[in-house]
């Protein structure tokens, strides 16, 4: 047997809520995207530690309604499944409240058009067997009872085949949510989520002798949490879905968060994917993780293969794809974007990063605290730069912009209802300007270079962008933007090196 040993998170960033099914010798995984687009991030690995995006499940406007979708509105929790050669994701528009499937044939192709399941709640669950598809999500069923709630569907058309019945109402927590059942070794399991995708996060289950239970709880719930671990830099674990390896181990991949120092309880990388063990006792209940918890390190001697963990420090337009690494502000005018292999030219508009809008943005997520971003940008008109964007009330923008003396550079922090241009610098009739910024746990500093020297704008708290002060899901996005209706900017020399 060889020693194993991998870090978490196995997927950094906002990547949140990730659901796992393996066929054959690979590993499929989605994540949550919420008002970005595309939607539904799309990972395969052939180990469980080295994950590759291949794509995403939303790639048509006509796929999912993003319009005018508050951040951390839109495409909630999804589930991925394979059943008879066939691939099924199936997510929420919180938005519209709308629960919907789409499936594909081909995992690097294009997915159908949704299918719409008349079943409130979110967080929904396929689960097949016999011939039958067993539909779930937490909310209310028909009796008006509340918990994890389960009716039989028709896989075609998604007609509801069974009323919908409350199947268990979990084991206390708030925020009952993210069900996945399984059949293992005779018994159904059914996995959720209990306490706030916060602090207070754990993953809880049950098990039954039917795939509509009874269900009796683990006697020792919550199965995984670190609710208790004070001053430890994971937390937040939960929402997690379990996987069996080709050697019969199994595994929970789920979320949680990085907080930015051991007594400063704030996250701002968003909810990412962990990687857990999980090991089954004779009497059938299972355990994961270290006496319960996630650890950032996992050191394993009973696989017999060996795996080198491999990470990505620098990311660049040359080695990334702007359809697979780069996502928008909801549904973005194509027009209005030139993506080329070494550039990126943009055209403004009227809306801007402020607006539940779609403003001319792409961007990139922010992985790991320590980093260098640099570009360089150039515009005739308006405002263009590199936004750090939490949401349309917490972001901040490091940015040249046209004004009547010619143009100057910005330093601006958007926290709630303060926003303010804390810093600027006149660059006369120079149209272009090099922008860096220098992230740390704690702060961002944005320097402009010129003639090979750096000037310091200034530095701003990287908590005032993290989901304690903002709220909501999501985590910050590495955005180049461009304003302003007769806005035309150039980026160029983009880097992102984590140190």
């Amino acid at each position: 047997m060889i020693q194993l040993k991998y870090h978490n998170p196995v997927i950094k960033g906002f990547y949140p809520d990730p659901s796992v099914c393996k066929v054959n010798d690979t590993y499929y995984l989605v994540c949550s995207s919420m008002q970005y687009f595309p939607g539904v991030p799309l990972f395969e690995s052939k180990d469980l530690i080295n994950w590759t995006q291949i794509g995403h499940c939303l790639t048509r406007k006509s796929q999912i309604q993003l319009d005018k979708v508050n951040s951390s509105g839109g495409v909630f929790a999804p589930t991925l499944r394979y059943n008879n050669g066939r691939f099924y994701m199936t997510t929420t528009n919180d938005t519209t409240r709308q629960n919907f499937f789409i499936w594909t044939d081909d995992i690097y192709g294009e997915w159908s058009e949704p299918i719409y399941v008349d079943q409130g709640g979110i967080d929904p669950d396929l689960y097949f067997e016999d011939n039958k598809t067993y539909f779930m999500s937490n909310g209310t069923d028909d009796l008006g009872i509340g918990g994890i709630v389960q009716c039989q569907i028709d896989i075609e058309t998604g007609r509801k085949l069974t009323p919908s019945r409350s199947i268990w109402q979990g084991t206390g927590g708030r925020f009952l949510e993210a069900p996945h059942l399984y059949k293992i070794n005779g018994w159904y399991y059914l996995l959720a989520a209990e306490g706030g995708t916060e602090f207070g996060h754990m993953a809880t289950y049950a098990r039954g002798a039917s795939p509509s239970g009874p269900f009796e709880a683990y006697p020792h719930n919550p199965v995984l949490t670190n609710r208790n671990l004070g001053g430890y830099e994971v937390q937040a674990v939960g929402h997690g879905d379990l996987v069996q390896d080709e050697f019969g181990s199994w595994w929970l991949l789920h979320l949680g968060f990085r907080q930015i120092g051991q007594w400063i309880p704030y996250h701002h990388l968003g909810r990412e994917v962990f990687l857990t063990p999980v090991t089954f006792g004779v009497d059938g209940w299972f355990t994961a993780g270290h006496n319960g918890t996630t650890l950032s390190s996992f050191e394993l001697d009973h696989l017999p293969n060996d795996v080198n963990q491999q990470e990505k420090k620098c990311y660049t337009f040359e080695n990334t794809e702007w359809e697979k690494d780069w996502c928008y502000l909801r549904h973005p005018q194509h027009d209005h974007y030139a993506l080329e292999d070494n550039k990126l030219v943009l055209t403004g508009t009227g809306v801007t990063l402020d607006q539940a809008g779609s403003p001319t943005f792409i961007g990139i997520r922010q992985k790991d605290f320590n980093a260098v971003i640099s570009c360089d940008v150039s515009l005739s008109n308006g405002e263009a730069g590199i936004t750090l964007y939490m949401d349309e009330n917490h972001h901040y923008d490091f940015a040249i912009r046209k004004v009547s003396s010619g143009y100057e550079v910005i330093e601006r922090l958007n926290v709630g209802d303060i926003k303010a241009i804390v810093n600027a610098i006149d660059v006369k009739q120079v149209n272009r300007a090099s922008l860096v910024i220098q992230a740390s746990h704690t702060r961002y500093r944005f320097l402009l270079q010129v003639d090979g020297e750096e000037i310091e704008l200034g530095t701003a708290q990287t908590k005032y962008l993290s989901s304690e002060v903002a709220g909501g899901f999501t985590g910050v996005i590495i955005g180049l933007y461009a304003y302003g209706e007769a806005c035309s900017a150039e980026f160029s020399h983009f880097k992102c090196e984590y140190l």
